[in-house]
């Protein structure tokens, strides 16, 4: 890539992302028409699920159909900063408001809709899927979230490991440094720009009461972790140009209709 290709594909799709106590880094990776109004847009946020869990509670509701309690997940909205730029400058920062459309605390990763309507110009390219494999050590990588809660910056690092498991999860390793803040922002490779995961962790080590953090050792969502979040919460729509982000939520809503029934079945059985 050259230094216009890496502001388009890697800097200038990463925003902000807050919640009440907590904030970190986010990747626009769609923006197209709404079906039902073309003259709108559907603009989807990626980040990971740690940035805005503190927006998320869940409580036992009496349901007057069930008649039962019922557990409920209750979500307040996020707040999304995107960023205008001249070339390299920021010239504007728009905060929007975003609602979850899809959580999951295993993958660590989250989906934000933004209210806003307008198209985004600059989206990130999720890496494809038979790309994966492909993948090598030693390739050049950028890692670019808002550190520390600033303004987005891109730094440059390689992939160093291919497959790390951390409780049972898979992710990918590099050298880019990270730190606070750049939780849900962007691993992207270095030969195109697209998008190889989310960064959400970072290596820390404990020297007699403080921690010392190892900027350089970064952990990434693995890339076959995306699309099982993906297929697992029905957002085929964010690399399955057929499909559309109203068809998901109907899915989406089907499954848990048939999740709920299902668990009422079992329980009157156990009757």
């Amino acid at each position: 890539m050259d230094l216009r290709e890496l502001h388009e594909k890697v800097l200038y799709p990463v925003v902000r992302v807050r919640s009440k106590k907590a904030g970190g880094s986010g990747v626009l990776v769609y923006s197209r028409p709404d079906p039902k109004d073309r003259r709108r847009y559907i603009n989807i946020v990626l980040t990971a699920e740690h940035v805005i869990e503190d927006l998320i509670q869940v409580k036992e509701e009496w349901d007057p159909v069930l008649k039962r309690d019922v557990k409920r997940d209750f979500i307040d909205e996020a707040q999304v900063e995107i960023f205008d730029y001249d070339g390299s400058h920021v010239i504007a920062a728009s905060a929007t408001p975003a609602e979850v459309v899809a959580y999951d605390k295993h993958h660590d990763l989250a989906a934000l809709k933004l209210h806003n309507p307008k198209p985004l110009p600059y989206v990130a390219r999720i890496v494809a899927e038979d790309e994966i494999a492909g993948l090598e050590i030693g390739e050049p990588v950028w890692a670019c979230g808002c550190s520390l809660l600033h303004d987005p910056f891109p730094n440059p690092g390689t992939l160093t490991y291919l497959r790390e498991i951390i409780e049972q999860k898979e992710y990918v390793m590099a050298n880019a440094p990270a730190i606070f803040g750049n939780s849900g922002g962007g691993l992207f490779r270095g030969r195109d720009g697209s998008l190889l995961g989310l960064v959400c962790r970072v290596t820390g080590i404990q020297l007699g009461f403080g921690i010392d953090i190892m900027t350089w050792m970064q952990f990434s969502t693995h890339p076959k972790r995306l699309y099982e979040f993906f297929r697992h919460h029905e957002l085929h729509f964010l690399f399955d140009e057929a499909d559309d982000y109203y068809a998901a939520a109907e899915r989406r809503e089907r499954r848990r209709r048939e999740a709920l029934r299902e668990i009422l079945m079992g329980e009157g059985k156990e009757k």
